[in-house]
């Protein structure tokens, strides 16, 4: 388990290739403000949060999936769209 600095990561949603060699990962971040850090991370760990999803999906998958980080921005621009109507 990584340590995020007190942000809040969810993942929002995966979608695998269909041939099942690439994972894009979208995760939601917050605060906001913590995004670029938290990205950073998660690129970082990359290798070894891969390492941990093969040993637990080894018998089910004959490859394990490359993943690929994406900021979900979902949440954020909702906000947004909810401050403007309220103007």
């Amino acid at each position: 388990m990584a340590a995020f600095g007190g942000a809040m990561v969810t993942v929002s949603e995966v979608r695998v290739s269909p041939d099942l060699s690439v994972a894009k990962v979208f995760v939601s971040i917050f605060p906001s403000e913590k995004q670029g850090p938290v990205m950073q991370i998660l690129q970082e760990g990359n290798k070894a949060l891969r390492g941990e999803l093969g040993h637990l999906v080894a018998k089910q998958f004959r490859i394990v999936p490359e993943l690929i980080f994406i900021l979900d921005t979902t949440l954020d621009y909702a906000e947004h769209i909810e401050e403007l109507l309220k103007k």
